[in-house]
């Protein structure tokens, strides 16, 4: 139960983490489909390969677009790659790196499926029995009065009544069933095997520049973020104060008929007024708002807080009437 938790708090920790949870789920989604699928082949030889070759490879699309929609990296790239230069220049280092990790992520789905129907070996039979010579197999039915292209392709229909006592069509699966998990076998070790390789050369490159895109691309996440957030606040205080402003004005207009009701509120003091213009940083009007986001869009800020992190201090002396400092607060 601990590492569950521990689990779960790696995954909460960070938007990039939460891509990778999101990945693993997708990627156990796609093998709980895949066992709970009732694969039927037609055994029609003009199907067979058609709808065989569609299971394979057309549910990983899905997942792989799949992957695309729900990974955050997909929106942070195409808004820094869409986005006018502004004052602040473009990276294109960030935006590969964004795009291969994205990329990364979404493939891990469809690969898991790909996987795992080789592995099974059912879409392969289905899709390449009609390409096995049965002249290596004992048992072949010769009394059907089927041509051959139409006995091969009932080989993965088990319960069909050519093969009743047969021995052949046990032979032939096994035998594609044999190519299908050796395509697979070598599939994931070749995975495997670049994984490792760009792992051990990794750090061959030049690390610093790759941890100052890391760096950067975190950033973008995060500020986007806090872009999104901020605006939530401020459109809710916004909304809060116009919605107060008309209940006010209500208030007011009662007032004038009944002085002396005791729902009497008498008007904000300067200091309160003044403490939620701050709170809306004194964007108050549609319009400002509005040029606000467009800047924001248009013109990015520029990377460099320096005088904000050295804003210098006030300083408070207390001094004796002979010029002596007695107290200094900064």
């Amino acid at each position: 139960m601990d590492r569950l938790k521990v689990v779960l708090q790696y995954f909460q920790s960070n938007s990039e983490s939460i891509s990778n949870g999101i990945c693993v789920v997708l990627a156990l989604v796609s093998v709980k489909l895949y066992t709970s699928f009732d694969f039927n082949c037609p055994c029609l030889p003009q199907y067979n390969k058609m709808y065989a070759l569609g299971v394979m490879f057309v549910p990983p699309v899905i997942l792989f677009l799949l992957g695309i929609l729900v990974n955050r990296h997909t929106g942070v790239m195409m808004e820094e790659w869409a986005r006018p230069a502004g004052k602040r220049a473009k990276n294109p280092a960030v935006v590969k790196y964004l795009f291969s990790a994205m990329m990364q992520r979404a493939m891990l789905a469809p690969m898991v499926w790909i996987l795992v129907s080789l592995l099974d070996g059912k879409c392969f039979i289905c899709a390449f029995s009609m390409s096995v010579d049965p002249k290596h197999f004992s048992g072949f039915p010769n009394d059907t009065g089927l041509d051959l292209i139409r006995i091969m392709a009932k080989v993965p229909c088990k319960e069909d009544s050519i093969f009743k006592d047969s021995t052949f069509r046990k032979a032939v699966s096994r035998y594609v069933r044999c190519y299908s998990q050796a395509i697979g076998w070598s599939i994931l070790l070749c995975l495997i095997f670049l994984g490792a390789v760009a792992r051990v050369i990794k750090p061959c490159f030049n690390h610093a520049t790759f941890l100052q895109t890391r760096y950067w691309s975190n950033y973008l996440d995060v500020e986007a973020k806090l872009f999104d957030e901020t605006c939530v606040h401020h459109a809710r205080e916004f909304a809060k104060k116009c919605v107060v402003h008309f209940f006010e004005n209500i208030e007011d207009d009662v007032m004038l008929r009944l002085p002396l009701s005791p729902s009497f509120r008498f008007k904000k003091s300067p200091d309160e007024t003044e403490e939620q213009d701050e709170r809306l940083h004194h964007v108050t009007r549609k319009d400002q708002v509005d040029h606000l986001l467009e800047s924001w869009f248009q013109c990015r800020p520029e990377l460099d807080v320096t005088k904000m992190v050295y804003r210098p201090t006030k300083c408070i002396t207390w001094e004796d009437p002979n010029g002596h400092i007695l107290y200094s607060d900064v």
